[in-house]
């Protein structure tokens, strides 16, 4: 399986952006998870292919949304309402267990990440 994420940028606080992450095999669930340098890379969202189960962290419920695209085989984070808080590297993850996970460890594959920066 291979990940490829792509659509950080830089944003102002209370601006819009899309993440996108196309996938060369399928995964169960696909997430999302970014780090800020210094710190532990955090569970931001996943959801299982068929959009049917997904996870968001406290952080960015009703502010982010998961969407797949099933014919690109791509997922996409929509990010609003964004915050400087926001600002970090996004990675873009698989899993091939069936059991939700929102814990680093439960990923069995990763993208290269792409950086978010929101401004003030």
């Amino acid at each position: 399986v291979q990940l490829q994420a792509y659509g950080g940028g830089l944003v102002q606080a209370g601006g819009s952006l899309r993440l996108s992450c196309a996938a060369a095999g399928r995964p169960y669930f696909m997430g999302w998870f970014r780090q800020v340098q210094g710190k532990e890379r955090e569970f931001v969202a996943t959801t299982s292919w068929s959009g049917r189960t997904t996870s968001y962290a406290d952080s960015v419920k009703g502010r982010f949304t998961i969407s797949v695209e099933n014919a690109k085989s791509t997922v996409h984070l929509q990010m609003n309402s964004l915050k400087p808080e926001d600002t970090a590297v996004y990675y873009c993850a698989g899993r091939r267990s069936v059991v939700l996970s929102t814990t680093l460890g439960g990923y069995d594959y990763w993208g290269q990440g792409t950086l978010v920066t929101v401004s003030s």
